[in-house]
């Protein structure tokens, strides 16, 4: 077994949740290679010890555990199967581990071709926005092969906490699809309860005092309604990027034959905030909604 200084581990995305995630794997003694299509984001990394490279070749010629967070599921396929991307340049039994939320449908095909050439992928996505990147306790759902996910246990300890193999390759994917359908509706819930409460002549401060212990209590309600209350609107995760997460699980659920209700009516909510210019800001802002 490997010791942490003696993986090599490259990364591929350091957006608002990735850097953090990179920066938590060099404070647990891994090496890392690091990818982004801005080198002066890396700066910071770098002088903590990361190498910079400046592509996913050079990425996944370095490395023997290769992470990626990006944005959408086409940078995802870029990445992998582009001719200049991961598996057409990884070194045998290299462990693949995309941590974006993407589609199952993707990740079942990742996993094919990288089977093909000797490698390990695993679908990881991740629940808990920035404040689980920055503190290392993530919820990190994985799909993939059981031997790939123990080998890459140690990895996935050092990013989260609540860390749960979900299946075969894909079904990190799904899980996170039950995650955002779940965080979608809570949302709107959420910023109709304030806007509830300040029509009514209420404190807003004390009414989630009281409510965010009871029933009604969420990570979304305990993390974000407070930043709502203070005007904060900046992105622990991207509007932009709910919304391409909402059209993966309504695309899903029809492939399942499933209605979704509450999710085809968050969507619309946000679509309406994005082309108002709040794409990129963090999904509290759909209190602006109203």
């Amino acid at each position: 077994m490997q010791s942490n200084n003696e993986k090599v581990i490259g990364f591929i995305g350091l957006g608002v949740m990735g850097k953090s995630m990179a920066r938590n794997l060099i404070n647990e003694g891994f090496n890392l290679v690091i990818y982004t299509r801005t080198k002066e984001k890396a700066a910071d990394l770098v002088e903590m010890g990361a190498k910079w490279v400046d592509s996913p070749r050079y990425v996944a010629q370095k490395a023997n555990t290769v992470i990626t967070m990006v944005g959408y599921p086409s940078d995802v396929e870029e990445i992998y199967l582009g001719e200049e991307g991961l598996i057409n340049h990884c070194n045998k039994n290299t462990y693949l581990i995309d941590m974006t939320t993407s589609t199952p449908t993707l990740a079942k095909r990742i996993f094919e071709v990288a089977n093909e050439k000797g490698l390990h992928a695993l679908d990881a996505p991740v629940s808990g926005g920035d404040i689980g990147a920055r503190e290392g306790k993530l919820a990190i759902m994985v799909g993939g092969n059981p031997q790939a996910f123990e080998a890459c246990s140690p990895v996935f300890e050092a990013l989260g906490k609540n860390i749960v193999y979900q299946g075969e390759a894909g079904s990190g994917q799904h899980t996170k699809m039950c995650n955002q359908i779940a965080i979608a509706s809570n949302m709107v819930g959420i910023c109709e309860a304030i806007v509830y409460a300040e029509k009514a002549g209420l404190n807003p401060e004390t009414v989630l005092q009281s409510i965010s212990t009871g029933a009604a209590g969420s990570w979304s309600l305990s993390n974000l309604a407070p930043r709502i209350l203070k005007g904060d609107f900046a992105p622990g995760f991207y509007i932009k990027h709910f919304i391409k997460d909402m059209k993966i699980a309504l695309e899903e659920a029809e492939n399942l034959g499933i209605e979704v209700p509450g999710l085809f009516l968050a969507k619309k909510m946000y679509e309406k905030l994005a082309e108002n210019g709040e794409e990129n800001s963090g999904t509290q802002a759909l209190y602006k909604y109203w």
